[in-house]
């Protein structure tokens, strides 16, 4: 007899994730919200959960395929159940997507902006469009008939493709045409006011020209996403390939794998439908009818178009170059005899490269090391100023990360050219991605050895950081330096089992480390002794940490979570989590930074991380959380957790039954994002006052 679980305090990730992405869809809803902004939140969603079919569900697709079956240890779903949740789930996101997308529409109209459909154009229009048609694209299409000479063909993973059912004496055949990725995203129509139209729809418009010799009785535009979830340490390859190599032919993989969604937009049948469900081998279930277009990505023009209006965006704002640094100190030396703490996006991502520009200038600098996980697309700064102290003689190590997700082709760009620089580039080793992020300065000074460590919790990426909250902490602490120059060295030699004194590094000893600091709550609270806890992060899904906190909770130790994302602990449950609290911010800036403290008061241990509450990180990835030791920058830290804590009009609490509400609050509004940035315009001002 299999023997029934039922969860109590915990619920499935992926139903956690959704109920996040609808949070973003809420931002997008929010009529205090600047419409360029609002646009932008609903592209965020839908690029969310493109993600998300590709990530999360193409991994619960391969599970469900397996012959063993595996049990969700949250929810104890099958993948096969999750998944039929998860389609159930997402066909009312979708719903609501659509209706806000409509809504939006007509805002932008009102704001001097319209999108038209083919068959409403006015008679000039329509003599652009066909004009522009015959010259611009009709060259580059390439439609194919389904029959027996021509087999379905396969649809690239998101890729958009016009579908036309055409009739051939008594019988029916699909036509499908690529949209060229070439041809632009929109077309905008002649005339004073400002008019667009899509480019998939001037080809559906066209249909009939394009397949002239049939009756065309449907057309649609279609969308496949297919699995993407390729993991680099899970695939076999050939002892002495090289690296690089290998990663490029997983890439060119990923595009070819089973379809999980098909998206639809337009006048569909049931022969159409059937037609494409069963050449790409998936249920009903995960098909979607869509009223708005199927890739919203061209909304980002709209921004640049509506940016004219100055009440379309946020208020500008320019990170603060000011730091405790004072203004003629190099910051090399004042972190020498001083911690400091960045808190970005409201100080500059420049301060950092400041530090590391000094660093490749320095003559009694011989060492620069760090990881990269995540810097774009673009040549950055920080690429630019490592190849230079390559250049300059100075030893540098950068840990390369290939397997970032979507960002794999970038890192492989920017690990060749370091190479060709003179830097020496490793790798992360086989089964765990480096996630951690750290620099280390290293210089000598007479006759002695001085560090210089950098600790953040998110990426090198001068783009994100002007959009992410994360800190990046720099000490001189000799035995901190001590760690990462342990840690470099471990990582140089495969060595995922190595000991430190001040970091806590997975996947050896980040878990352990954060199960005893909770424990140690724990039994300060069974001795009547005030306990508590308080914990910043994205996602909370690993099942070991979420049953320690309600243990915790269970003893009396009072704990407070603000958690952007996913949060497979429920709290607030009598008897199991009632001493649980958890929020959610959503709001301008992406909130990314992870904190954790134990106790209070004088005995407060607080440590920055790059680490998630995730199996994932605690297990599967190389991580580390690095401690706060200086009184002041805890006290800081502390502080502005609880000042994100009283966030009523971004924050939302998390109810028993896992869903979000409303903080309802006697005091005014509070807006933590914008308080932060007041703080930092006083900054900036008080800095330019001072100038003058």
């Amino acid at each position: 007899m299999v023997k029934k679980f039922h969860p109590t305090y915990t619920q499935n990730r992926e139903l956690s994730w959704l109920k996040f992405n609808e949070r973003v869809l809420e931002e997008a809803s929010d009529e205090t919200v600047p419409l360029c902004e609002r646009l932008n939140f609903l592209s965020i969603f839908n690029s969310n959960l493109d993600e998300f079919y590709m990530i999360r569900v193409g991994s619960l697709y391969d599970l469900s395929l397996e012959d063993k079956v595996k049990f969700d240890n949250k929810s104890f779903l099958t993948p096969a159940q999750q998944l039929d949740k998860i389609f159930s789930a997402t066909r009312l996101l979708y719903k609501k997507r659509d209706a806000l997308f409509i809504k939006l529409e007509r805002i932008c109209k009102t704001a001097g902006i319209q999108h038209k459909t083919a068959v409403r154009l006015g008679k000039l229009e329509q003599i652009f469009i066909e004009k522009y048609f015959s010259m611009q694209v009709m060259p580059l299409l390439s439609p194919l008939v389904i029959n027996i000479r021509h087999p379905f063909p396969h649809l690239i993973n998101k890729a958009l493709y016009v579908t036309a059912i055409l009739r051939e004496k008594k019988s029916y055949i699909l036509g499908i045409i690529p949209v060229p990725k070439n041809l632009p995203k929109l077309l905008y129509l002649p005339g004073k006011k400002i008019k667009y139209i899509l480019m998939e729809d001037v080809i559906q418009y066209f249909a009939k020209k394009i397949f002239d010799m049939y009756t065309i009785e449907n057309t649609a535009v279609i969308s496949v996403t297919r699995n993407a979830d390729i993991s680099l340490d899970d695939e076999d390859f050939e002892l002495g390939e090289d690296y690089l190599q290998h990663a490029r032919k997983s890439l060119r993989r990923r595009s070819r794998l089973a379809a999980v969604r098909l998206e639809l937009n337009g006048n569909t049948t049931p022969f159409m439908v059937d037609f494409l469900a069963k050449h790409l081998k998936i249920k009903k279930a995960q098909i979607f009818h869509c009223r708005a277009p199927i890739n919203i990505t061209y909304l980002t023009l709209l921004q640049h178009k509506l940016a004219a209006s100055s009440d379309s965006t946020y208020p500008a704002f320019n990170p603060s170059e000011k730091c405790a640094v004072p203004e003629k100190c190099r910051m090399i030396d004042y972190i020498s005899e001083h911690d400091l703490l960045l808190n970005y996006p409201y100080q500059s991502f420049d301060l950092f490269l400041q530090l590391l520009k000094e660093a490749v200038y320095d003559e009694t600098v011989f060492a620069i090391k760090i990881t990269i996980y995540r810097i774009g697309g673009q040549k950055t700064k920080l690429i630019r100023l490592l190849s230079i102290a390559a250049e300059l003689g100075k030893d540098v190590t950068v840990l390369m990360e290939l397997r970032a997700r979507f960002d794999e082709a970038n890192n492989i760009n920017w690990a060749e050219l370091l190479q060709d620089a003179g830097c020496k580039v490793i790798y992360g080793m086989e089964g765990f991605k480096v996630h951690g992020k750290i620099c280390l300065i290293m210089r000598r000074q007479s006759d002695k050895i001085e560090y210089i460590t950098q600790i953040g919790t998110g990426n090198y990426n001068e783009q994100t950081a002007k959009a992410y909250t994360d800190l990046a902490f720099f000490t001189a602490s000799e035995g901190i330096g001590l760690d990462a120059v342990q840690f470099f060295q471990n990582m140089g030699t495969d060595n995922l089992y190595g000991s430190y004194k001040h970091f806590l590094v997975a996947p050896n000893g980040l878990k352990s480390g954060l199960l005893a600091l909770i424990k140690h709550e724990q039994l300060q609270a069974a001795q009547g002794k005030s306990a508590h806890i308080l914990l910043k992060i994205n996602s909370l899904t690993d099942r070991e940490l979420i049953d320690a906190l309600a243990a915790a909770s269970q003893t009396g130790v009072e704990i407070k979570m603000i958690i952007r994302g996913i949060c497979c602990l429920k709290p607030g449950i009598a008897g199991k989590t009632e001493n649980i609290k958890v929020r959610s911010i959503v709001g301008r800036f992406l909130e990314h930074s992870r904190v954790f403290c134990f106790g209070s008061d004088a005995d407060i241990k607080i440590y920055i991380s790059s680490a998630d509450w995730m199996t994932r990180n605690t297990e599967h990835r190389v991580e580390l959380a690095c401690p706060i030791y200086d009184k002041s920058l805890k006290e800081s830290i502390y502080k502005n957790l609880l000042i994100m804590w009283q966030d009523t009009v971004k924050g939302r609490s998390l109810n028993t039954d896992g869903n979000y509400q409303k903080i309802i609050s006697k005091t005014a509004s509070f807006d933590s994002q914008v308080f932060f940035l007041q703080q930092n315009n006083t900054l900036q001002q008080s800095d330019s006052f001072t100038k003058n």
